[in-house]
Protein backbone atom coordinates (compact mmCIF):
# COMPACT_ATOMS: atom_id res chain seq x y z
CA UNK A 1 0.00 0.00 0.00
CA UNK A 2 1.45 3.48 -0.76
CA UNK A 3 1.96 5.93 1.78
CA UNK A 4 -0.36 8.54 2.69
CA UNK A 5 0.16 11.56 0.86
CA UNK A 6 -1.80 14.39 1.85
CA UNK A 7 -2.26 16.02 5.88
CA UNK A 8 -5.88 14.71 5.76
CA UNK A 9 -5.25 10.99 3.84
CA UNK A 10 -2.63 10.68 6.94
CA UNK A 11 -5.15 11.96 9.27
CA UNK A 12 -7.38 9.46 8.49
CA UNK A 13 -4.84 6.21 8.14
CA UNK A 14 -4.28 7.84 12.16
CA UNK A 15 -7.31 7.39 12.85
CA UNK A 16 -8.06 3.95 11.25
CA UNK A 17 -4.76 2.70 12.99
CA UNK A 18 -6.41 3.94 16.55
CA UNK A 19 -9.52 1.34 16.06
CA UNK A 20 -7.00 -1.78 16.00
CA UNK A 21 -7.67 -3.35 19.82
CA UNK A 22 -4.76 -2.40 22.28
CA UNK A 23 -3.95 -5.98 22.95
CA UNK A 24 -3.92 -6.97 19.01
CA UNK A 25 -1.84 -4.00 18.32
CA UNK A 26 0.52 -4.92 21.35
CA UNK A 27 1.39 -8.34 20.34
CA UNK A 28 1.59 -6.96 16.53
CA UNK A 29 4.09 -4.54 17.34
CA UNK A 30 5.82 -6.56 19.91
CA UNK A 31 7.01 -9.08 16.80
CA UNK A 32 8.84 -5.77 15.07
CA UNK A 33 12.61 -4.90 14.77
CA UNK A 34 13.39 -2.09 17.00
CA UNK A 35 14.20 -0.06 14.06
CA UNK A 36 10.56 -0.41 12.35
CA UNK A 37 8.88 -0.09 15.70
CA UNK A 38 10.59 3.88 15.99
CA UNK A 39 9.89 4.44 12.30
CA UNK A 40 5.82 3.42 13.16
CA UNK A 41 5.83 5.30 16.46
CA UNK A 42 5.08 8.30 13.94
CA UNK A 43 1.67 6.77 12.89
CA UNK A 44 -0.50 8.29 15.68
CA UNK A 45 -0.49 9.39 19.14
CA UNK A 46 -1.32 6.34 21.03
CA UNK A 47 0.92 4.13 19.17
CA UNK A 48 3.60 6.48 20.06
CA UNK A 49 2.00 5.90 23.89
CA UNK A 50 2.03 1.89 23.30
CA UNK A 51 5.53 1.90 22.45
CA UNK A 52 7.33 4.29 24.86
CA UNK A 53 5.03 2.32 27.83
CA UNK A 54 7.35 0.81 30.22
CA UNK A 55 5.20 -2.57 30.04
CA UNK A 56 5.83 -2.65 26.07
CA UNK A 57 9.50 -1.88 26.26
CA UNK A 58 10.67 -4.65 29.05
CA UNK A 59 8.17 -6.71 26.99
CA UNK A 60 9.89 -6.50 23.92
CA UNK A 61 13.14 -6.25 25.25
CA UNK A 62 12.64 -9.92 26.45
CA UNK A 63 11.67 -10.56 23.17
CA UNK A 64 14.50 -8.97 21.46
CA UNK A 65 17.31 -9.50 23.43
CA UNK A 66 20.43 -8.51 22.63
CA UNK A 67 23.32 -10.34 21.14
CA UNK A 68 25.95 -11.50 24.26
CA UNK A 69 29.61 -11.37 24.03
CA UNK A 70 32.70 -13.68 25.15
CA UNK A 71 35.38 -11.59 26.97
CA UNK A 72 38.33 -12.07 29.05
CA UNK A 73 39.59 -8.90 31.41
CA UNK A 74 42.73 -8.24 32.50
CA UNK A 75 42.53 -8.09 36.35
CA UNK A 76 41.22 -12.16 35.41
CA UNK A 77 42.91 -14.27 33.36
CA UNK A 78 42.06 -17.52 34.27
CA UNK A 79 38.33 -16.84 32.90
CA UNK A 80 36.21 -16.20 30.30
CA UNK A 81 33.09 -13.56 31.01
CA UNK A 82 29.72 -13.60 29.23
CA UNK A 83 28.47 -9.88 28.85
CA UNK A 84 25.82 -7.83 27.36
CA UNK A 85 26.05 -4.58 25.28
CA UNK A 86 26.39 -2.41 27.87
CA UNK A 87 29.35 -4.38 29.57
CA UNK A 88 27.32 -6.23 32.28
CA UNK A 89 28.39 -9.32 33.45
CA UNK A 90 26.02 -12.46 32.43
CA UNK A 91 28.15 -15.38 33.62
CA UNK A 92 31.31 -15.94 34.27
CA UNK A 93 33.09 -19.14 33.89
CA UNK A 94 35.87 -19.77 35.89
CA UNK A 95 38.87 -21.40 35.01
CA UNK A 96 38.19 -21.28 31.37
CA UNK A 97 40.76 -18.76 30.24
CA UNK A 98 43.45 -21.10 30.33
CA UNK A 99 45.73 -18.41 31.51
CA UNK A 100 47.52 -15.26 31.15
CA UNK A 101 48.76 -15.73 27.36
CA UNK A 102 45.48 -16.83 25.90
CA UNK A 103 43.63 -15.26 23.44
CA UNK A 104 40.16 -15.45 22.80
CA UNK A 105 39.57 -15.39 19.66
CA UNK A 106 36.60 -13.98 17.57
CA UNK A 107 33.81 -16.01 16.76
CA UNK A 108 30.04 -15.73 16.34
CA UNK A 109 29.68 -19.41 17.03
CA UNK A 110 28.31 -20.81 19.69
CA UNK A 111 31.69 -21.96 20.97
CA UNK A 112 34.68 -20.12 21.99
CA UNK A 113 38.13 -20.78 21.08
CA UNK A 114 41.29 -19.79 23.05
CA UNK A 115 44.69 -19.95 21.83
CA UNK A 116 48.44 -18.92 22.57
CA UNK A 117 51.42 -18.46 20.13
CA UNK A 118 52.53 -21.19 21.11
CA UNK A 119 50.65 -24.13 19.95
CA UNK A 120 48.23 -24.39 22.79
CA UNK A 121 44.10 -24.02 21.93
CA UNK A 122 41.12 -25.03 23.74
CA UNK A 123 37.66 -24.79 22.61
CA UNK A 124 35.11 -23.34 25.01
CA UNK A 125 31.16 -24.29 25.28
CA UNK A 126 29.52 -21.10 27.33
CA UNK A 127 27.01 -23.12 27.82
CA UNK A 128 27.91 -25.85 30.11
CA UNK A 129 31.44 -24.54 30.39
CA UNK A 130 32.81 -27.47 29.34
CA UNK A 131 36.60 -26.84 27.90
CA UNK A 132 38.09 -29.59 25.39
CA UNK A 133 42.13 -29.00 24.72
CA UNK A 134 42.91 -29.69 21.56
CA UNK A 135 46.44 -31.76 20.81
CA UNK A 136 49.61 -29.93 20.50
CA UNK A 137 51.57 -32.56 19.08
CA UNK A 138 51.33 -32.00 15.08
CA UNK A 139 50.17 -34.03 12.51
CA UNK A 140 51.73 -36.91 11.47
CA UNK A 141 52.88 -35.32 7.78
CA UNK A 142 54.86 -32.54 9.48
CA UNK A 143 56.36 -34.20 12.92
CA UNK A 144 59.86 -34.26 11.19
CA UNK A 145 59.56 -30.36 9.50
CA UNK A 146 58.09 -28.45 12.37
CA UNK A 147 59.95 -26.88 14.68
CA UNK A 148 57.78 -25.84 17.95
CA UNK A 149 60.68 -23.82 19.07
CA UNK A 150 61.04 -21.86 16.25
CA UNK A 151 57.81 -21.39 14.84
CA UNK A 152 54.29 -19.24 16.32
CA UNK A 153 50.92 -20.58 15.65
CA UNK A 154 47.60 -19.06 14.49
CA UNK A 155 44.31 -20.66 14.73
CA UNK A 156 40.35 -20.19 13.34
CA UNK A 157 37.06 -21.69 14.31
CA UNK A 158 34.69 -22.85 11.80
CA UNK A 159 31.44 -24.53 11.70
CA UNK A 160 30.64 -26.70 8.56
CA UNK A 161 26.85 -26.72 8.04
CA UNK A 162 26.84 -29.69 5.68
CA UNK A 163 27.75 -31.89 8.32
CA UNK A 164 27.29 -30.10 11.61
CA UNK A 165 30.86 -30.33 12.17
CA UNK A 166 33.11 -27.59 14.33
CA UNK A 167 36.63 -27.49 12.96
CA UNK A 168 39.70 -25.66 14.07
CA UNK A 169 42.60 -24.49 11.23
CA UNK A 170 45.97 -24.21 12.72
CA UNK A 171 48.75 -22.67 11.17
CA UNK A 172 52.98 -22.73 12.07
CA UNK A 173 54.32 -20.04 10.99
CA UNK A 174 58.36 -20.66 10.46
CA UNK A 175 61.18 -18.31 10.55
CA UNK A 176 59.25 -16.08 8.44
CA UNK A 177 59.14 -14.77 4.83
CA UNK A 178 62.35 -13.20 4.55
CA UNK A 179 64.53 -16.27 6.24
CA UNK A 180 63.43 -18.79 4.09
CA UNK A 181 60.41 -20.11 6.41
CA UNK A 182 57.21 -21.44 5.63
CA UNK A 183 53.56 -21.56 6.62
CA UNK A 184 52.09 -25.24 7.74
CA UNK A 185 48.82 -25.79 7.96
CA UNK A 186 46.71 -28.19 9.80
CA UNK A 187 43.03 -29.37 10.51
CA UNK A 188 41.28 -30.62 13.37
CA UNK A 189 37.86 -31.70 14.10
CA UNK A 190 35.75 -31.11 17.18
CA UNK A 191 33.38 -33.91 17.35
CA UNK A 192 31.94 -33.93 20.91
CA UNK A 193 34.94 -35.38 22.45
CA UNK A 194 38.46 -34.58 20.97
CA UNK A 195 40.34 -37.24 23.28
CA UNK A 196 41.14 -39.49 19.99
CA UNK A 197 41.21 -36.60 17.13
CA UNK A 198 44.62 -35.64 15.65
CA UNK A 199 45.30 -33.03 13.42
CA UNK A 200 45.68 -33.20 9.76
CA UNK A 201 48.06 -31.79 7.07
CA UNK A 202 46.96 -29.75 4.42
CA UNK A 203 48.52 -28.17 1.90
CA UNK A 204 49.38 -24.38 1.74
CA UNK A 205 47.80 -21.73 -0.64
CA UNK A 206 51.23 -20.70 -2.00
CA UNK A 207 51.34 -17.43 -1.31
CA UNK A 208 52.01 -16.03 2.82
CA UNK A 209 49.41 -15.08 4.35
CA UNK A 210 48.44 -12.51 7.70
CA UNK A 211 47.41 -14.34 10.01
CA UNK A 212 46.07 -10.94 11.93
CA UNK A 213 43.32 -10.51 8.98
CA UNK A 214 41.25 -13.56 8.78
CA UNK A 215 37.72 -13.80 9.06
CA UNK A 216 35.19 -16.70 9.22
CA UNK A 217 31.91 -16.93 6.43
CA UNK A 218 30.04 -20.39 6.51
CA UNK A 219 32.69 -22.42 7.04
CA UNK A 220 35.25 -20.62 4.72
CA UNK A 221 38.25 -18.74 6.16
CA UNK A 222 39.14 -15.92 4.76
CA UNK A 223 43.06 -13.93 5.03
CA UNK A 224 44.81 -11.30 3.37
CA UNK A 225 48.20 -11.78 1.94
CA UNK A 226 50.96 -11.21 3.99
CA UNK A 227 52.74 -7.20 4.49
CA UNK A 228 55.87 -8.91 2.75
CA UNK A 229 54.30 -8.25 -0.73
CA UNK A 230 53.52 -4.63 0.57
CA UNK A 231 54.77 -2.65 -2.83
CA UNK A 232 53.90 -2.24 -5.74
CA UNK A 233 55.99 -3.94 -7.51
CA UNK A 234 55.55 -7.62 -6.23
CA UNK A 235 52.12 -7.74 -8.32
CA UNK A 236 50.24 -8.30 -5.72
CA UNK A 237 47.80 -5.57 -4.73
CA UNK A 238 47.11 -4.91 -0.89
CA UNK A 239 43.51 -6.12 -0.56
CA UNK A 240 44.41 -9.41 -2.17
CA UNK A 241 42.18 -12.60 -0.49
CA UNK A 242 42.93 -15.96 -0.51
CA UNK A 243 40.27 -18.34 1.37
CA UNK A 244 40.53 -22.20 2.62
CA UNK A 245 36.80 -24.50 2.81
CA UNK A 246 36.92 -26.03 6.16
CA UNK A 247 34.08 -28.58 4.95
CA UNK A 248 35.99 -29.52 1.80
CA UNK A 249 39.72 -28.87 3.83
CA UNK A 250 40.76 -27.64 0.19
CA UNK A 251 41.81 -23.77 -0.66
CA UNK A 252 39.76 -21.81 -2.92
CA UNK A 253 40.49 -19.54 -5.75
CA UNK A 254 42.51 -16.38 -4.69
CA UNK A 255 39.74 -13.63 -4.47
CA UNK A 256 40.51 -9.89 -5.95
CA UNK A 257 39.01 -7.52 -3.05
CA UNK A 258 36.87 -4.55 -3.49
CA UNK A 259 39.45 -2.03 -3.89
CA UNK A 260 41.89 -3.37 -6.64
CA UNK A 261 38.43 -4.34 -8.48
CA UNK A 262 36.78 -0.06 -8.04
CA UNK A 263 40.06 2.08 -8.18
CA UNK A 264 42.91 2.79 -10.49
CA UNK A 265 46.22 0.70 -10.19
CA UNK A 266 47.92 4.28 -9.44
CA UNK A 267 45.68 4.35 -5.98
CA UNK A 268 45.64 0.65 -5.22
CA UNK A 269 49.03 0.89 -5.03
CA UNK A 270 49.01 3.83 -2.29
CA UNK A 271 46.82 1.24 -0.15
CA UNK A 272 48.38 -0.45 3.02
CA UNK A 273 47.31 -3.34 3.92
CA UNK A 274 47.08 -2.10 7.41
CA UNK A 275 44.07 0.07 6.37
CA UNK A 276 42.30 -2.96 5.53
CA UNK A 277 40.73 -5.29 7.90
CA UNK A 278 38.38 -8.84 7.16
CA UNK A 279 35.19 -9.25 9.32
CA UNK A 280 31.90 -10.79 8.81
CA UNK A 281 28.56 -8.98 8.96
CA UNK A 282 25.39 -10.16 8.47
CA UNK A 283 26.55 -13.62 6.91
CA UNK A 284 28.51 -11.89 4.11
CA UNK A 285 32.44 -11.43 4.11
CA UNK A 286 33.22 -7.75 4.57
CA UNK A 287 36.63 -6.04 4.03
CA UNK A 288 36.89 -2.80 6.21
CA UNK A 289 38.88 -0.15 4.71
CA UNK A 290 39.77 2.70 7.73
CA UNK A 291 41.61 5.79 7.41
CA UNK A 292 42.22 8.46 10.22
CA UNK A 293 42.45 11.67 10.61
CA UNK A 294 39.42 11.83 10.69
CA UNK A 295 38.71 8.60 11.45
CA UNK A 296 36.51 6.97 8.27
CA UNK A 297 35.35 3.63 7.79
CA UNK A 298 33.94 1.80 4.36
CA UNK A 299 32.76 -1.43 4.36
CA UNK A 300 32.45 -3.31 1.42
CA UNK A 301 30.03 -6.31 1.26
CA UNK A 302 30.63 -9.64 -1.08
CA UNK A 303 27.84 -10.51 -2.53
CA UNK A 304 28.96 -13.18 -5.26
CA UNK A 305 32.33 -15.19 -4.63
CA UNK A 306 31.64 -16.48 -8.13
CA UNK A 307 31.88 -13.26 -9.77
CA UNK A 308 34.09 -11.16 -7.44
CA UNK A 309 31.23 -8.51 -6.72
CA UNK A 310 31.83 -6.14 -4.00
CA UNK A 311 29.41 -3.46 -2.84
CA UNK A 312 29.94 -0.85 -0.12
CA UNK A 313 27.01 -0.41 1.84
CA UNK A 314 28.43 1.96 4.77
CA UNK A 315 30.47 4.90 5.20
CA UNK A 316 31.38 5.65 8.56
CA UNK A 317 32.48 8.94 10.36
CA UNK A 318 33.38 8.36 13.23
CA UNK A 319 33.82 11.93 15.37
CA UNK A 320 33.32 10.45 18.98
CA UNK A 321 36.73 7.94 18.51
CA UNK A 322 39.75 9.04 20.41
CA UNK A 323 42.42 7.72 19.12
CA UNK A 324 46.10 8.93 19.91
CA UNK A 325 47.78 8.38 17.00
CA UNK A 326 47.06 6.10 14.07
CA UNK A 327 49.31 2.94 15.41
CA UNK A 328 47.37 3.10 18.77
CA UNK A 329 45.04 0.05 17.51
CA UNK A 330 46.35 -1.76 14.82
CA UNK A 331 43.44 -3.83 14.21
CA UNK A 332 39.91 -1.94 14.82
CA UNK A 333 37.18 -5.02 13.36
CA UNK A 334 33.20 -4.60 13.34
CA UNK A 335 31.86 -7.18 14.97
CA UNK A 336 28.11 -6.93 13.95
CA UNK A 337 24.93 -4.79 12.89
CA UNK A 338 22.39 -4.59 15.30
CA UNK A 339 18.40 -4.36 14.87
CA UNK A 340 18.53 -0.85 15.27
CA UNK A 341 21.51 0.10 12.87
CA UNK A 342 24.26 0.62 15.20
CA UNK A 343 27.70 -1.13 14.54
CA UNK A 344 29.42 -2.94 17.14
CA UNK A 345 33.19 -2.24 16.85
CA UNK A 346 36.43 -4.72 18.27
CA UNK A 347 39.01 -2.16 19.10
CA UNK A 348 42.62 -4.16 19.26
CA UNK A 349 44.81 -2.68 21.44
CA UNK A 350 48.65 -3.57 19.91
CA UNK A 351 50.69 -2.66 23.57
CA UNK A 352 49.75 -4.25 27.05
CA UNK A 353 45.55 -2.61 27.55
CA UNK A 354 42.69 -4.06 28.11
CA UNK A 355 40.64 -5.45 25.06
CA UNK A 356 37.70 -4.09 24.60
CA UNK A 357 34.02 -3.86 22.74
CA UNK A 358 33.14 -0.24 21.68
CA UNK A 359 29.36 -0.60 20.88
CA UNK A 360 27.85 2.95 19.98
CA UNK A 361 26.06 4.91 17.22
CA UNK A 362 27.93 5.64 14.11
CA UNK A 363 26.83 8.22 11.29
CA UNK A 364 26.78 6.15 8.69
CA UNK A 365 26.16 7.02 4.70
Amino acid sequence: MAPPTTRAMRARAAASSDRIPPDVLFDVLLRLPARDLCRLRAVSRSWRALASDPLFVAAHAARHGGPLFLAKFQDDKTSVYVVDLSGDVVKRIAGAGGGPYHRLLRTHLNLGCLATDWNRCSVLDPATGAVHDLAERPAEEHANCVNLSNSYTFFALGWVASTGEHKVLRMFNRLGFHNGGQQIFEVFTINGGTGHARWRGRQGPGLFIDECSSGVVDGVVYFLTSRVYEGARCGIRPDYIVSVDLGREEWRRDLRGPISSNAGYAKVSLYMRRQLALAELKGSLVVADHRHQPFTMDLWFLLDFGSGLWVKQYHIRIESLNLRSADEYHRLKPLLVLDDGRLVLYLAPTGPRNQHFCPTGYETS
